[in-house]
């Protein structure tokens, strides 16, 4: 199983009890802090509060961990800009091309950030249904709805988005299969190999992706959809002490490690 973003499992646990807004605020402070602190101890700390909320979310780990497969040739690629591009003390020579130990920092300090961010936005949608999301989204926004942002309609296009993430990569992974079972070799080979092999499934995908869009816009459209301000809801949101606790908690961590 692969945590993909957008994919929600249901379960009861401390994590998926808190409130929408507690929750996506909270990890959009975890997602910001990696970028805002300079000490490797507080790296080592954001790791362990990670681990703790994944273990409190009772997440599995392996999944968890092949999410970052997900963003892996961007970490390549930053790795390798930074290593190549950061002055600094020269830790080797290659013609006329000097990596420096400083590069070999940033690089691996930018890969970091990028998988602390994607393992915190994988633990989020885990333990958030995307409705919830929606809902805990619209009222967080709610005040923009006065200067005239339409925030329903925002909240609509998000929650169709984080629905069919996991329908792509599920169509993805068809058609691949699809391929290598007519000969297409897809996945193996160097990297320009790769990316061309990658053509008979990207065009399919994108034709079904469209086609899927122009189903739902028929389907809402002759079911009347309308995004009404007035329209109610099944269940409400509640803010509870926990729910505080959890958001203090996480602000007092963010003091604590950009100190």
């Amino acid at each position: 199983m692969l945590l993909l973003p957008g994919m929600y499992m249901a379960a009861d646990s401390p994590i998926h009890r808190l409130d929408p807004r507690a929750k996506m605020g909270a990890a959009l402070v975890l997602m910001v802090l990696p970028f805002s602190v300079q000490r490797p101890l507080a790296y080592l700390v954001l790791i362990g509060v990670v681990a703790a909320v994944a273990w409190l979310a009772r997440a599995p780990l392996k999944p968890l961990l092949r999410t970052l497969r997900t963003v892996f040739w961007l970490a390549v690629i930053m790795f390798v800009f930074y290593f190549f591009t950061t002055p600094g003390r020269p830790l080797l020579t290659l013609g006329e091309i000097t990596v420096t130990w400083e590069g070999l920092i940033a690089g691996g300090l930018q890969v970091y950030r990028l998988c602390l961010v994607v393992i915190v936005a994988a633990l989020l949608t885990y333990t958030t249904s995307p409705l919830q999301m929606t809902h805990g989204l619209e009222a967080l926004l709610c005040p923009l709805a006065r200067l005239g942002v339409p925030v329903r309609e925002l909240g609509m296009v998000m929650t169709i988005a984080l629905r069919f993430v996991p329908t792509f990569f599920d169509e993805m992974e068809t058609l691949a299969r699809a391929q290598r079972a007519r000969g297409a070799e897809i996945g193996s080979g160097p990297p320009w190999r790769r990316l061309r092999s990658l053509v008979p499934v990207m065009v399919p995908l994108f034709v079904l992706a469209f086609r899927r869009a122009e189903d739902l816009a028929v389907a809402m459209e002759a079911r009347g959809f309308r995004c009404s301000p007035h329209r109610t809801r099944l269940y409400c949101l509640s803010f509870t002490r926990w729910d505080g606790l959890a958001v203090l908690l996480v602000l007092g961590l963010a003091i604590l490690v950009t100190r």
